[in-house]
């Protein structure tokens, strides 16, 4: 299952954007209002949990400077990544995607797209803001 967002513009530079978003303690700015939890473990992982959601580990994965930032879940049970990707518009100006990837047979990709589409819209949005 792929799912992307839309492009968001941000008004920082990518070198801006890209360290926002490397400092994981900053995802908890990005979260939903519906946030339950919100956890850093280390600079590396974060816990989150939404009102009548289990709690979620991301953990960083990869990142290129400037360009993008990959997180992915901590377990195995239900593997994805999220990842931003990053694209200068300006000095002071950025672009990012979020796209989120995972590997589920077709009933829990169904229960489930609707409100990981939701989720990553929002954190779109909320980038937007910073």
């Amino acid at each position: 299952m792929h799912i992307e967002t839309p492009t968001t513009r941000v008004s920082k530079s990518p070198e801006e954007t890209y360290s926002f978003l490397t400092r994981l303690a900053n995802f908890e700015k990005l979260m939903p209002s519906t946030i339950d939890k919100f956890e850093l473990i280390n600079e590396d992982r974060f816990l989150f949990a939404l009102k009548g959601m289990p709690e979620i580990v991301l953990e960083r994965k990869s990142q290129t400077p400037h360009s993008q930032v990959v997180l992915g879940a901590a377990s195995d049970k239900l593997p994805f990544t999220l990842t931003a990707s990053i694209q200068k518009v300006s000095a002071i100006e950025s672009e990012v995607t979020l796209s989120f990837s995972g590997e589920f047979n077709a009933m829990m990709a169904m229960m489930i797209k609707t409100p990981i589409t939701n989720f990553i819209n929002t954190l779109s949005q909320n980038l937007s803001q910073i």
